[in-house]
């Protein structure tokens, strides 16, 4: 009978109780999960980043703001934060060749299906897996190095990895092959979203390709080209597994995270790294405030 009274009593509950309980019970566990192993760990973070906590220790003492403060005095992790201006350069060629494509690519062009296929498959193939390929590639009489041979200009061979004024865009230019494909396939669906009775009415007005990219396809798609350029500049701030296998940080190549992970595992100076990685969430918050503040004004 108790069993019963309990069934009773959930089914006479009114539709909107009864919805309400359902929501809660299946977005409970979830919400546990992203409070137990996203916010309590960084909640932790901050609270490292006030201590000289070494990883180890049971005990920390709190230090304010020491922690912050050698970050923005250490003259060797502004020449670290530099390094991430490559790859913001970076990021800005590979949304440019990445719209280009898309571009040229929403129209009927030969082979088109096998160049989207060309430009995508990088993406899919491991990050590590391209560190190693491209290790192959820079090395001294690698395929670079022929190819330079062959085409007469063995003049500009050089040590790809090992000189500090080249071996940033060395791996700059890795990413963008690696990367370019996603945002490729992001704006060319955003090109094929808008009507094709838009291209014929602005074929009639007399329109070139030049015109229809800059009255059709940009304004229609750029919003995503904002949120785009936003994601892919907070992913240059964190970068890590190229530059870590093909240079390991050497020749003034490493990255703010590699620094980040270098302070914390190999010198235990924990508080510091959490110092260092709640400026690099701040940096990534602040870019991506920017984004929604632009597409704010583009609305209005």
């Amino acid at each position: 009978m108790k069993t019963k009274k309990i069934i009773w009593t959930f089914s006479d509950l009114k539709y909107k109780t009864q919805r309400k309980v359902i929501v809660f019970c299946f977005l409970f566990f979830p919400v546990l999960l992203l409070a137990v192993f996203s916010y309590l760990p960084l909640g932790r973070m901050f609270f490292y980043s006030f201590t000289d906590w070494d990883g180890m220790s049971r005990e920390y003492s709190p230090v304010g703001l020491g922690n912050y403060i050698k970050i923005f005095t250490d003259a060797e992790q502004f020449a670290v934060l530099k390094v991430s201006l490559y790859y913001i350069c970076g990021t800005l060629v590979q949304t440019v060749l990445a719209l280009y494509f898309a571009t040229i690519l929403s129209f009927k062009v030969r082979f088109r299906n096998f160049f989207k296929a060309a430009i995508f498959f990088p993406y899919l193939i491991n990050g590590v897996a391209i560190g190693f390929i491209f290790l192959l590639f820079y090395r001294a009489d690698g395929m670079l190095d022929t190819v330079l041979k062959f085409l007469g200009m063995g003049n500009l061979i050089q040590k790809w990895l090992g000189n500090p004024d080249v071996v940033n865009w060395s791996i700059v230019a890795t990413s963008i092959w690696r990367y370019m494909g996603l945002m490729f396939v992001i704006f060319y669906g955003a090109i094929a979203s808008i009507s094709s009775e838009i291209y014929e009415a602005a074929e009639v007005d007399g329109a070139n390709a030049w015109h229809k990219f800059i009255y059709i396809i940009f304004p229609g798609i750029r919003q995503v080209i904002f949120v785009n350029l936003t994601v892919n500049l907070s992913g240059a701030l964190s970068i890590y597994e190229m530059p870590y296998i093909m240079t390991g940080g050497a020749n003034r190549s490493k990255t703010f995270l590699m620094n980040i992970l270098d302070t914390a595992f190999k010198y235990n100076k924990y508080g510091v790294a959490s110092a260092m990685s709640v400026v690099l969430l701040i940096i990534i918050l602040l870019t991506a405030l920017f984004q929604k503040m632009v597409i704010g004004k583009e609305k209005t």
